[in-house]
């Protein structure tokens, strides 16, 4: 398929009413994220069309490119830049997620993206850290990343806020040692402690999560 074969099936497949849902979230993708991740796997990897579906700027259509790529392609250089270009938290999410974390350049853009002064490329840094944390593989200074979570989180915009919320909460559950400090700056702070949950699903108010996460590695 050409770049405008697949772009015309994307517009076929926008959902206003998804669209407007979105948009309460800062977000502006309209595809059904089921029936996009059908129409990456019927494409396969193809890093070039990837590419142009990415530079068309249409955010379902780089959600699509992430699909469609291997993480291993990317120099750091190149997702530093991606990165800067997503801004759309879904774009941002998937990018993170899917490809940055995947890639050898992880570690280095974390502490590239922890160091930057928007508030939103500094997200993507605590994103990859909560990252390192669960994984256990570097060896992070979990009292010192404490110390600025309990400075900053709680003026902190929201997408910085919601990820230092979630290494936080990371580091209460993984670092035992530090759990009751970690729940405690949770519970000083009050960050995302009314946050609406629905019913079965855990609340991001990090004591709780912490509390809950730890039980079950318990079990």
């Amino acid at each position: 398929m050409s770049t405008q074969d697949v772009l015309n099936e994307l517009e076929a497949l926008r959902d206003p009413r998804m669209l407007e849902v979105n948009r309460r979230h800062g977000d502006e993708h309209a595809v059904n994220l089921t029936a996009l991740r059908g129409l990456a796997k019927r494409l396969g990897k193809d890093a070039e069309l990837a590419e142009e579906l990415w530079d068309s700027g249409s955010p379902d259509a780089r959600l699509l490119a992430l699909l469609m790529v291997r993480p291993s392609a990317f120099s750091q250089e190149r997702l530093d830049v991606l990165l800067r270009e997503a801004r759309l938290p879904k774009v941002q999410d998937w990018l993170v997620n899917y490809v940055v974390k995947k890639s050898k350049h992880a570690p280095a853009l974390r502490e590239l993206w922890l160091a930057d002064p928007d508030p939103v490329v500094e997200s993507a840094g605590w994103a990859l850290t909560s990252e390192a944390i669960a994984k256990g593989k570097d060896a992070l200074d979990h009292d010192a990343l404490l110390a600025t979570i309990e400075a900053r989180m709680q003026g902190a915009p929201e997408r910085l806020q919601w990820a230092m919320n979630q290494a936080l909460a990371t580091i209460g559950i993984e670092d035992e040692a530090r759990r009751g400090r970690a729940s405690d700056i949770g519970e000083r702070l009050g960050v995302l402690k009314d946050y609406p949950v629905a019913p079965g699903c855990i609340s991001p108010f990090a004591p709780i999560w912490i509390a809950e996460m730890s039980a079950r590695k318990e079990v």
